[in-house]
């Protein structure tokens, strides 16, 4: 069994298959240094948290210690493969800083304390608040990491027993646009792909998504396509040179920006060239003549002015899109977090809608995900989303929920759309919400202009409440912080981008006093004493396999159906996709083969928006246009960013993830071999951007924006001129930040925008304007960023495949 290293390798051996063929098996494993499989007491069910692919598990337990993990190699979504942040992620759970016991402030200090007194405070300032200024007073912020029976019971707290409009998930910042596109174009939520798909397809389209980086076992699998008999056509569409722009048939590499007049240009062709299923789109679409006369506008000349790009380019792409016979389509942040990004990623479905690549092997979008429970988030109603993929605005599902939770319709509010993320943070900032729960994620450091965040989570009149395994740059500002437990220290089920739900279960214990989350919630709601219609304790679960069973009825009957999955037949079979119902039994692959959407009136999550405004729109509006609830075509105009480079700021900067981290280093950055393979924040800037500046490969360098300031190493790559780009991954937790004016320089969220899209209310955090100049002190040293990916230097070989077939694949071992 050969060795691998996957901080040099993150990809591995390749397992060559065809079309339609099984993907190979070949199990991933890292265990603690002196620890051999022989020694391990038991091996434990789970799977990733550190990125959205969902990749099962299996956790090694000695001594009662968590000493590794392997791949579970019959699983459906990785065939035993794991990224290298799953197999040395697990090593921070065991970090000397794990929180173990509640923290107060007493004196502007926060000390230790046990649960009573912290809990009682928690209580003590809701019930205040609740009485003088009602449910509008208090807001709640949390995660995509924690389990589906957290979320929903978070959902029923919030929504159901406090009544409070104003919930929120960091989901906000990377899975917001998904959600709405989905809803836009199909009337709910819910992937209508899957996974599978890429063993069939023989077109691959990725939409600004790094999937190499963000969801490195996906790529192992395109990768091993590409290796193998028939491979598929790939299309990039990504402003820096990836490993998957390099593996790509054509990356395009438009202006930032831009996604809109691109899709335009694209769907402008197809319909020139008549690569249309016109049978598809009478039978099961609207709004088609208004596609055909808006992109009318947008023929590749137009767009290539707009973009900067090759006119011949996109009408290469789009024969490549035209051709496919079985096209798969995915999406991330490239679309999600720049301008028009609900829009823009409206207009990929639409190239599936007028193509009929829907339902069926090989023909199939995924509007990804960031992060491994970003589903449950919007699944269970913790995110701004209805619980079970509701409407809002439609009050029989009002009615509908509040039965299921025995709660009169009234206690759920739905007087006004969900408050999203940045808009809870405008009201904290206003001191019209007083009381602010965050839950396993850290916004001193995510949300974008960070000054701003930082002032108002200190505001005087909040009471801020956080729930964390670590002290976070958020959790240093709390009134009171609740020390958590994490995967592997509890029971739970997630759910990943194309639907597989898993079961994590419970290995180790967690250190000191930390406890689960779905125990702080439901001790919360015990404190407060809330009562269901019946005088019954409210929420009526009280451990994760009974919430898990609530929520199976809370969605039964709408499209995340979890009624034909139990905790014992995740335990035998692994994944399974919903929805999973008496006519599923196990599970479905794909979504609306039949050509039949839950879009109609009755049953839609979304009455939609409009895309360029957001201004939603109201039932009648959508019956009028929509009657029988079939896809809808959505056309919209290309808009320029509100801020664009000029004279002072003349780059456009864009943020993002990468490789070996996972948002805030919360984790990844107290694992060694993660920190030691990107140590530090970095700046990549291309050659002629780089010979102007007078910037060589590893100079300090400061970027600025009309916001803030960062200071860093540049790392000379092949990224598009004009475009800077910063990691998001790093804050002040492991740095010494006492001087306010003068330490706050490293996190990429100094420099961006405070704006966000209209639908999606997902904020643009790839559309600031910002400067570069050279602060001198050079020593020739280059970058620390990893030269493994998209962030290789320049002249650096980085090859799309590695390594040679084979079946099994141990990687023991360091970096």
């Amino acid at each position: 069994m050969p060795f691998r290293d996957p901080i040099a390798d993150p990809w591995g051996t390749r397992t060559p298959y065809g079309p339609g063929e099984r993907w190979p098996t070949r199990v991933d494993r890292h265990l603690a240094e002196g620890v051999e499989p022989d020694d391990v007491d038991r091996w434990v069910r789970s799977a990733s948290i550190l990125h959205s692919n969902g990749d099962a598990m299996d956790i090694a337990v000695k001594d009662g210690r968590i000493v590794g993990v392997r791949g579970h190699g019959e699983d459906r979504v990785n065939r035993g493969r794991l990224d290298p942040k799953d197999l040395y992620g697990w090593r921070a759970e065991r970090s000397s800083d794990r929180l173990t016991r509640p923290l107060v402030r007493r004196d502007g200090e926060l000390v230790e304390t046990d649960w009573d007194t912290a809990m009682d405070l928690v209580v003590e300032n809701s019930r205040r608040l609740l009485a003088e200024r009602g449910a509008g007073s208090m807001g709640f912020y949390t995660s995509g990491q924690l389990f589906l029976e957290e979320y929903y019971t978070l959902a029923a707290i919030g929504h159901g027993a406090i009544g409070t409009n104003h919930m929120d998930g960091n989901t906000r910042l990377c899975t917001a646009t998904a959600a709405a596109a989905l809803k836009e174009s199909f009337g709910c939520d819910g992937q209508p792909g899957s996974y599978g798909d890429i063993d069939h397809a023989d077109v691959i389209a990725l939409y600004g998504h790094n999937m190499a980086e963000t969801q490195v076992v996906l790529w192992s699998r395109i990768l091993d396509r590409l290796a193998g008999p028939n491979p598929p056509r790939l299309l990039c569409v990504d402003p820096r040179p990836t490993s998957v722009a390099r593996a790509a048939t054509l990356h395009l590499a438009p202006r930032p920006g831009t996604n809109v007049a691109l899709m335009n240009a694209l769907l402008h062709e197809l319909i020139r060239t008549d690569r249309i299923d016109h049978a598809y789109v009478e039978a099961h679409t609207v709004g088609y003549e208004e596609l055909v006369r808006t992109t009318e506008e947008y023929p590749p000349e137009r767009a290539a002015r707009i973009c900067d790009l090759p006119v011949e380019d996109i009408r290469e792409a789009a024969a490549l899109l035209g051709g496919a016979e079985r096209l798969l389509s995915t999406v991330l942040q490239g679309f999600y977090q720049s301008n028009q990004a609900t829009a823009a990623a409206v207009q990929v479905n639409n190239v599936h809608l007028l193509r009929g690549m829907l339902g069926r092997p090989g023909a199939g979008v995924l509007q990804m995900n960031g992060q491994p429970s970003a589903e449950n988030t919007r699944e269970c109603g913790a995110d701004g989303d209805l619980t079970g993929f509701r409407n809002w605005n439609n009050d029989r599902h009002v009615a509908d929920l509040a039965e299921i939770w025995n709660l009169d319709p009234i206690r759920i509010p739905h007087y006004a759309p969900p408050t999203h993320a940045m808009q809870i943070m405008r009201y904290a900032e206003k001191g019209s919400i007083r009381f602010l729960w965050v839950s396993a994620t850290n916004p001193a450091v995510s949300l974008p202009d960070l000054r701003r965040v930082r002032e108002l989570l200190t505001g005087r009149d909040l009471f801020l409440v956080v729930q964390d395994l670590f002290m976070t740059e958020t959790a240093e500002l709390a009134d009171v912080v609740l020390p958590a437990a994490t995967r592997g220290e509890k029971t739970g089920t997630f759910t990943n981008s194309d639907r597989t739900v898993h079961l994590s279960e419970k290995a180790v214990e967690p250190p000191g006093s930390a406890r689960p989350d779905l125990e702080i919630f439901l001790d919360y709601a015990r404190r407060m004493d809330f009562r269901d219609a019946d005088g019954n304790p409210f929420p009526q679960w009280n451990d994760p396999e009974s919430a898990f069973e609530a929520w199976k009825r809370a969605g039964a009957g709408r499209l995340c159906d979890y009624s034909g999955i139990s905790y014992d037949l995740l335990r035998r079979v692994g994944g399974v996709q919903w929805p999973c119902d008496a006519e599923h039994p196990e599970g479905t692959e794909r979504l609306y083969a039949d050509g039949r959407f839950r879009a109609s009136p009755e049953e839609c999550e979304s009455y939609g928006r409009d895309l360029v405004t957001g201004a939603p729109w109201e039932e009648a509006e959508y019956r009028a246009a929509n009657p029988e609830g079939k896809a809808m075509i959505k056309a919209v105009e290309y808009v320029p960013p509100h801020e664009e480079p000029d004279a002072r700021y003349p780059f456009t900067l864009i943020t993002g993830r990468t490789l070996y981290h996972f948002h805030t280093r919360t984790k990844t950055g107290r694992a060694p071999e993660l920190q030691r393979a990107a140590p530090e924040v970095w700046v990549e800037i291309s050659p002629s951007d780089a010979r102007e500046a007078g910037v060589e490969e590893g100079d300090p360098v400061e970027v600025r924006s009309p916001r803030g300031t960062l200071h860093a190493r540049a790392r000379v790559c092949g990224i598009r001129p004009g475009v800077l780009f910063v990691p998001f991954h790093y804050g002040y937790w492991d740095t010494d930040t006492s001087d306010e004016d003068g330490d706050h320089d490293r996190a990429a969220n100094e420099m961006t925008v405070d704006d966000w899209d209209p639908v999606s209310k997902q904020p643009l955090f790839k559309t600031a304007a910002a400067s570069l100049r050279p602060l001198g002190g050079g020593d020739g040293r280059p970058s620390s960023a990893p030269t493994t990916a998209a962030s290789a230097p320049v002249g650096a070989r980085v090859p799309a495949t590695r390594g040679r077939p084979d079946t099994e694949e141990r990687s023991d071992g360091g970096a």
